[in-house]
């Protein structure tokens, strides 16, 4: 099956560049020098993976990813100029599953497109739900529900989700989750897991202040509570 990746950056030069390298990993690349152009041309069913970078004329990444996650979970990766935690963390907000900060390598880009497929394509479960609580999470189905009614989680903040409760009660650490759920450790970044956690506290819980299921160990990890 073809990979079909989407690449919006508006440098002429960088964009031909990662698509030559991405050609030559066999996938095809559309692109995109503005969010307006890459909107027009976006859909769920011929999109498998979203490139952009961050720094866009007119609209820019951090508006694309809102665009995109209204309709798609299509796994999103962002770039950066700047390792700046704030906008990391505020394109994780927006709706990007991974991040990378230029420069990088083509090597580095293939891993974690590849780790982002294999999680978007597959997820261990078995048919029986999965009780916590008030949540019922049928791992092969790819559903949530609380009190009855389905929750509307990103591909990323289900199978985190599905991690935790393999083992309610037991404290994961950062690096198990990144490991598990994004595929990769040395290339990963704890801020992935903390905004990812905040992010699925807000869609299960009903105080994500005062959480009920998701717990935070300190200085140790996240627990699911049984």
């Amino acid at each position: 099956m073809t990979t079909n990746v989407l690449v919006v950056e508006d440098d002429e030069r960088i964009r031909t560049a990662l698509r030559l390298a991405l050609e030559d990993e066999g996938w095809r690349v559309s692109e995109a020098e503005s969010c307006e152009e890459a909107l027009e041309g976006f859909s769920p069913d011929n999109t498998d993976v979203v490139l952009v970078d961050i720094m866009l004329p007119g609209l820019d990444g951090f508006d694309l990813c809102r665009s995109i996650r209204r309709t798609s979970h299509v796994p999103i990766i962002m770039v950066t100029a700047r390792d700046d935690t704030h906008d990391i963390v505020a394109g994780l907000e927006a709706g990007a599953d991974d991040y990378l900060t230029k420069p990088f390598a083509p090597k580095e880009l293939s891993a974690r497109i590849r780790a982002l497929l294999r999680r978007s394509r597959t997820v261990d479960g078995n048919d029986l739900p999965r009780l916590i609580g008030d949540l019922e999470i049928y791992p092969d189905e790819g559903v949530v529900r609380k009190n009855g009614d389905e929750l509307h989680l990103t591909k990323t903040e289900f199978r985190l989700l599905c991690e935790l409760s393999d083992n309610p009660g037991k404290v994961m650490s950062r690096e198990h989750l990144l490991e598990r759920v994004w595929g990769y450790d040395y290339f990963g970044d704890g801020r992935l897991v903390d905004v990812h956690i905040r992010r699925l506290r807000l869609k299960i819980e009903d105080d994500p202040a005062s959480p009920r299921y998701v717990a935070t160990a300190r200085g140790m990890g996240y627990k699911l509570r049984a």
